[in-house]
């Protein structure tokens, strides 16, 4: 009975949100979309309590590349990329910005969690010419299912299935899975589970 009445005010909510979306969707006709998203977010991220993470679940379900109906999305969360894909039963936490990125089921994220698009977003190899005008490259990076990333990490590379990322950490190469990291640079502490 709870899940029904789970589900029934997610859609409830993805109805109250109806307005906004098709705003956003028509929009996006003549705006660039992360552009658009991003000022979209900025706005959606300040409705507070557990109603707020409700309603920014009915909005994102239809303008990212996924995002499943039951994702809790916390205050003062910020989303930079349209091209996000966010999996069941994912809990981001208070006061991250996430850019692109895919992240696994069931995966939790801490407050003030930051998920870069890759680690080459700034080229600066011209000492010539202003860093903002000498571009980038956007990767998306992989988040596995049932993570833990703890508050405040900072991730610029993806995360294996079964990880957890120590609070505070700054991830700069790929984490296999199943395995606990921390420090800066992020290294293996230890394997999460001993077999």
């Amino acid at each position: 009975m709870k899940s029904i009445i789970k589900k029934s005010f997610f859609a409830l909510c993805a109805l109250v949100m109806f307005p906004f979306t098709l705003l956003y969707l028509m929009l996006s006709i003549v705006v660039n979309k992360d552009s658009l998203l991003s000022s979209f977010s900025q706005l959606l991220s300040l409705i507070p309590g557990k109603l707020g993470c409700y309603l920014r679940s009915g909005f994102y379900r239809f303008v990212m590349t996924s995002c499943a109906p039951n994702v809790l999305i916390g205050f003062a969360t910020l989303f930079s990329q349209q091209d996000t894909e966010i999996d069941e039963g994912v809990y981001i936490g208070p006061q991250c910005n996430i850019g692109k990125c895919a992240i696994g089921k069931n995966t939790l994220l801490g407050s003030g969690v930051h998920i870069m698009s890759g680690k080459g977003q700034h080229n600066f190899s011209d000492p010539e010419k202003p860093i903002k005008d000498q571009g980038g490259v956007f990767t998306k990076v992989i988040i596995g299912e049932n993570c833990w990333l703890g508050n405040g990490a900072l991730i610029m590379a993806n995360v294996g299935k079964g990880s957890v990322v120590a609070a505070g950490s700054v991830v700069i190469d790929d984490v296999p899975a199943g395995v606990i990291v921390g420090g800066n640079p992020a290294k293996v502490l230890r394997a999460l589970h001993s077999k």
